[in-house]
């Protein structure tokens, strides 16, 4: 009864101190259920990820279950900072067919409005600004990095360990270009890519993939972002290390 009663405050403690993260921000330490968080590069890229622009990179989930809480950064052209209205996400399969990995078959797609997003700013650095479909990449451009976090996704899409998604990205930001900022981790798998829409509208599959690579080095870009456990199983660890100090307990 001691070790249950202990299970269950642990639970909830653990659930008072993560839960609030998992419902807002991200900071670097906490739980994550891919690879690895790809943390943003303070003087990397911003790819543009505005319409008709869409990004999207490579991620392998190391938890199945949903995706509820999606973390991602990026920046403002010139700093020029403007509302964003419209955010849309997509999860794909890994095509594997052709020159390089790219989006495969849409398994989930949902948009989010300013009432779905939480945004903070995350700190400043010497960035540029990659618009793929201009030829004269600007460095530097800004300096603002913002945090865009998802973090109530109502009906998210179920991943299986151990496959390899993509997660796309369209934005519609009002009176002002927002870029998706480039990761400063190491490097996971395949290039990021980027593609045109047909349409004005987010959702559409772009006409062709293009992989992302740093104009002035050549190397491969990765997108900065991190998706996190669901809260309940933020509960589960916690009843875990409850069980285990229990045991531990009564060995003694």
């Amino acid at each position: 009864m001691r070790a249950m009663y202990l299970g269950i405050m642990v639970c909830v403690g653990v659930g008072l101190v993560l839960a609030p993260a998992a419902r807002a921000d991200w900071k670097e330490g906490m739980p994550y259920k891919m690879h690895y968080p790809q943390l943003p590069d303070p003087e990397g890229w911003d790819v543009r990820a505005t319409l008709p622009l869409i990004l999207a990179d490579d991620f392998l989930c190391t938890q199945t279950g949903p995706i509820t809480d999606v973390h991602l950064w990026g920046s403002f052209e010139h700093d020029q900072v403007g509302p964003i209205a419209n955010v849309h996400l997509s999860i794909h399969d890994n095509d594997l067919t052709g020159l390089f990995s790219k989006p495969g078959k849409t398994l989930w797609e949902g948009d989010f409005g300013p009432n779905d997003l939480i945004i903070r700013q995350w700190g400043s650095g010497p960035q540029g600004w990659l618009d793929p479909m201009e030829p004269n990449p600007i460095w530097p451009d800004h300096q603002g990095i913002w945090q865009i976090n998802i973090p109530r996704i109502r009906e998210p899409f179920v991943q299986q360990e151990g496959n390899i998604y993509w997660l796309d990205l369209q934005v519609i930001s009002l009176d002002s270009r927002f870029g998706w900022k480039t990761s400063g981790s190491k490097h996971f798998m395949d290039d990021a890519v980027w593609g045109l829409v047909p349409t004005g509208t987010p959702g559409p599959e772009p006409i062709a993939w293009e992989p992302l690579k740093d104009p002035r080095t050549g190397a491969s870009l990765d997108m900065a972002f991190v998706i996190t456990p669901e809260p309940a199983t933020l509960c589960l660890l916690g009843a875990g290390v409850a069980g285990l100090l229990a045991r531990r307990r009564r060995r003694r």
